[in-house]
């Protein structure tokens, strides 16, 4: 699907809606409010080379047991290097106002205990952190005791096999990972300043939630988020945000199959700007607060009435409205119901409310579905799940959303086939469940570098045949068939759809261009589906040719043969006679060649070899006598590289024939170059390049068009003639090197570190 001619037709608009939400906090000593105005999110360097981003030790890490077992035996107490006592851990932008001292619980306390009688929501009691979303979502944990102790492995004490070292699990981006960290925990006055239990001995919550602290980097990290966050790292579940004004259709059933499955459920009231936080409502609710939804019941009156019951991080209780505390409402029930109810509220962080005014008054629910199968309806299925891990790069794959149609079909592609219908008798119309996931990575523990949650979304185009990625001309005139209800600044957006069988394409995207971020893309089908992303096979034309050349039945007489014809079959006499060769016929030398001849003999010396110094030379003598070519020479390190491509004889120098060879191609690349250069100032814009990197007949995937983009592009995202050519210097440079090694043409390459060196470093 290239640039296709549309005569006639009007490309089409498609609105893309935006939702920017402040995270629920509350005012703390840690004052995290430090601006930063140049903040990493657009800078190049945060997409850092896949090849960069591992940077790990050297030495194995050891796992908990063996950490523990070693620090038991010696009698010593275990100390995190990666998570030290001291003021790195707990903030990063300005230092808070009370005095720290880090202490072990047997220093605050006498028997300090890990869980006493279970785990469970009354040990979560928030502190001087504006960490009420992690709260929320750690309270709702512990209504599900597998999950629960998955996240808190329960074999851990402060008096069998204690050394000072516990470990917490979480899950992260696709895998669950184990996090280990000493029970040294930030103290005032001798009282906790983060998170407790309200029994002064019990330290599972607080050392939870410094885990999650070392996991972000850091304690100032956790100020500020949204529940679903939490929630999906405590169990890998699938997200799902609701808008309560929209009122969706049969939410209460919803909400109540998903509690009933093991779903957890938070919720909060929106804010319009910073200044909001924390103000109340007229009944006491306090506004970007996170609450946690605890159960639904339904009781008896003339009618059924419909309740819910929600707890406050907090640790009390501020709603003054309907079935609050002493409201008249309860004694418009049965005895039977009213002391059921009130038995559930175990502790005095816990309300009701009528799930009539739960709507009215709070304005966002977020849920975390254990499976997919759960968003919606009764019925539990087996689905199909595919995971894609990618990045936007500013200048090569970040290009917006359908707003900015210029730079929309430079992002990332993702092919997904569904197969088979859903199998629903009830449901006339033939249609397959997907479930798509889109989440960002990272951007919490990039805080310290004024990283905040980019706002981001998707769309799904219909497409049939096509595996390579999609252009601008398809995005034009073709509609989406799906999207995102909106773009939004949380970490993850999820939206369910049923899509008749076909194939589709999705599109990842942020809102605006240019900003960078990691990313990973979950797709679950009801049935069987494949999902991968849109790329092309690596290699250039010649590559191409030489395979489909091998991959030719074999014949008895070679093309290269035929080609030449050399040898001949007499039919009048039955016998073989060679045919008389003929000299080749010297073509005659076109003035731009006699021009090059002189410039070459005047400087390159009686060798008739130049070097990089005298190329750059001879190249910007010959630019100067080419009007269509607006360049002011190469640069010394452009003209090695050209060098080293046309160098055959490995003189390190070009001669003559080798010099109007590399002038050729520069010629013909500088056709393509024009091409692009829309507005004649000699440079093409990033996402451009993609393009004339095709057309120059080089197939390249999503990751080194991204390497390209941060390699040449310049800080206004434009490639000027020299990089260009630079460019496409080194990728026929490598790929003919590649080539040479490549002996059974099978694609793959066994270097050691000397060839790999060698390879490298002359190109």
């Amino acid at each position: 699907m290239g640039d296709e001619k549309h005569d006639g037709k009007v490309p089409l608009v498609e609105k893309t809606k935006v939702k920017v939400l402040y995270e629920t906090e509350t005012s703390l000593q840690l004052d995290t409010k430090a601006a930063y105005p140049n903040a990493g999110s657009n800078s190049i360097y945060s997409a850092i080379l896949s090849r960069n981003e591992a940077v790990k030790d050297a030495k194995r890490l050891k796992t908990f047991l063996e950490l523990r077992d070693k620090y038991v035996e010696k009698n010593v107490m275990f100390e995190d290097p990666l998570f030290p006592a001291d003021d790195s851990s707990l903030f990063y932008s300005r230092k808070p106002s009370m005095k720290i001292e880090w202490k072990r619980p047997s220093e605050i306390c006498e028997n300090p205990q890990f869980i006493i009688d279970g785990a469970n929501r009354t040990d979560i009691c928030q502190g001087e952190l504006g960490d009420c979303w992690l709260l929320a979502a750690i309270a709702c944990l512990t209504l599900n005791e597998k999950l629960l102790y998955r996240v808190i492995p329960p074999d851990q004490s402060f008096t069998e096999n204690y050394a000072g070292i516990f470990h917490f699990q979480f899950w992260r981006y696709g895998e669950w990972i184990d996090v280990v960290v000493d029970d040294r925990i930030p103290t005032c006055n001798n009282q906790l300043v983060f998170t407790k239990s309200f029994r002064k001995n019990e330290f599972w919550s607080a050392l939870l939630e410094k885990a999650y602290a070392k996991l972000h980097g850091s304690y100032e990290a956790l100020k500020g988020g949204n529940t679903l966050e939490a929630m999906e790292d405590f169990t890998g579940g699938v997200t799902e945000y609701f808008e309560l004004s929209d009122d969706p259709t049969e939410l209460y059933k919803i909400m109540k199959n998903a509690l009933e499955r093991g779903s957890l459920m938070g919720c909060s009231i929106d804010v319009c700007s910073e200044s909001e936080l924390e103000s109340r409502t007229e009944q006491g609710l306090v506004r970007g607060h996170a609450y946690s939804i605890i159960s639904l019941e339904e009781v008896s009156k003339d009618t059924r009435i419909r309740l819910i019951r929600l707890r406050n991080p907090w640790g009390f209780v501020l709603w003054k409205g309907p079935w609050s505390a002493n409201s008249k409402e309860w004694s418009t029930i049965s005895a039977a119901d009213r002391e059921n109810l009130k038995k559930q509220t175990i502790e005095a962080s816990e309300f009701w409310m009528s799930f009539a005014d739960f709507k009215k008054n709070f304005t966002k629910l977020e849920m975390c579905n254990l499976t997919p199968d759960t968003l919606q309806g009764d019925e539990r299925n087996t689905w199909t799940v595919s995971v894609h891990e990618g990045r936007w790069v500013r200048g090569s794959s970040a290009g917006g959303c359908r707003n900015f149609p210029d730079t929309f079909w430079t992002n990332p592609q993702y092919r997904l086939q569904l197969y088979e219908e859903d199998d629903d008798p009830d449901d006339e119309q033939v249609a397959c469940t997907v479930v798509v996931a889109l989440m960002q990575k990272g951007r919490r523990m990039q805080r310290h570098q004024g990283a905040k949650f980019l706002t981001i979304g998707f769309s799904i185009y219909e497409m049939c045949g096509q595996n390579q990625h999609l252009q601008k001309d398809f995005f034009l005139y073709t509609a989406s068939k799906a999207k995102c209800k909106t773009y939004i600044n949380l970490r993850e957006v999820t939206e369910r759809f049923c899509l008749p069988p076909g194939e589709y394409v999705i599109i990842p995207t942020t809102f605006k261009p240019h900003e960078e971020g990691e990313f990973i893309l979950r797709v679950f089908s009801e049935k069987q589906s494949t999902s991968e992303e849109a790329e092309t096979t690596i290699g250039s034309d010649q590559t191409q040719q030489d395979k489909k050349q091998k991959e030719k039945p074999i014949v008895f007489v070679s093309d290269r043969a035929l080609a030449s014809k050399e040898i001949e079959h007499d039919t009048i006499r039955g016998e073989k006679r060679k045919k008389p060769k003929r000299k080749p016929l010297q073509p005659e030398e076109t003035e731009e060649e006699k021009q090059f001849r002189a410039i070459y003999q005047q400087i390159a010396g009686d060798d008739m070899q130049i070097c990089a110094n005298e190329l750059k030379t001879i190249l910007k003598n010959v630019l100067s006598k080419h009007n269509d070519i607006k360049s002011e020479g190469f640069s010394l390190e452009t003209c090695r590289s050209m060098i080293a491509l046309m160098d055959t004889d490995g003189t390190g120098k070009l001669n003559l024939q080798e010099f109007k060879h590399l002038w050729k191609k520069i010629k013909d690349w500088q056709v393509i170059f024009k091409r692009y250069d829309k507005d004649k100032n000699w440079s093409i814009s990033s996402f451009e390049m993609r393009n004339a990197v095709n057309d120059a007949g080089f197939q390249l995937n999503r990751q080194l068009y991204d390497i390209i983009a941060m390699r040449y592009a310049d800080e206004r995202l434009n490639i000027d003639f020299d990089s260009y050519i630079c460019c496409f210097v080194r990728l026929e440079g490598m790929f003919r090197a590649f080539n040479a090694f490549d002996k059974d043409g099978d694609g793959i390459i066994k270097l050691n570190v000397l060839e790999w060196l060698q390879l490298t470093m002359y190109s």
